[in-house]
């Protein structure tokens, strides 16, 4: 389904990122006729609940009011598809903190694709992307080959473009924020990623 965008009305740049970002989301994807789905800060973890159960839309939730958190829950809400988005937290499995090198192994192969738009989204928004281990307790930073995967994913994005949905949010980010076209592979240098 093509995403159509209205322009937004202007917004104090006083306002707090997250907030900024959340605003931008609601403004493309909350349409109740639409995608119907809403981005929500102030969570003590991220997790995504489909619409039911007395909800009347979908909720992409991310980590206290950490702009970074709303651009990594947006880049997985982006990457699920339509089955994925009516399972809560999208059917996935969860490994926390403390998993071993195969546990991080098959992690850093699923979210290249994430953490490629999450980069995307970020850049075009002005903020400083950090690849994720997500795994701290074990000391497994983020792999050289998995920086170098998303740093492809990145450069796939740019030339292919990803879903529409990815495209509508980055583009509109970009306007809000004032920042640089966000599919142009020039902004993505794999010496951003150390």
């Amino acid at each position: 389904m093509p995403v159509a965008i209205a322009e937004m009305a202007p917004v104090s740049t006083k306002q707090p990122m997250a907030d900024r970002i959340a605003r931008v989301f609601d403004h493309c994807f909350s349409d109740p006729n639409g995608l119907n789905t809403r981005l929500r800060g102030g969570f003590c973890e991220p997790y995504y609940r489909p619409c039911g159960e007395g909800q009347a839309y979908h909720q992409v939730e991310f980590t206290l009011d950490y702009a970074a958190s709303a651009l990594h829950e947006v880049a997985h809400w982006c990457v699920a598809g339509e089955a994925r988005r009516r399972l809560p937290d999208y059917g996935y499995w969860y490994a926390p903190d403390g998993r071993s090198a195969e546990q991080q192994a098959e992690f850093e192969q699923v979210e290249v694709k994430p953490q490629a738009l999450e980069w995307i989204f970020a850049r075009a928004c002005g903020l400083k992307f950090r690849v994720s281990a997500d795994n701290l307790e074990s000391g497994l930073g983020p792999s050289d080959s998995f920086k170098q995967a998303i740093w492809q994913q990145v450069l796939d994005y740019c030339e292919t473009r990803p879903n529409p949905r990815a495209c509508a949010f980055a583009e509109a980010l970009a306007r809000e924020f004032s920042g640089p076209n966000p599919f142009n592979r020039d902004n993505f240098p794999l010496a951003d990623l150390s």
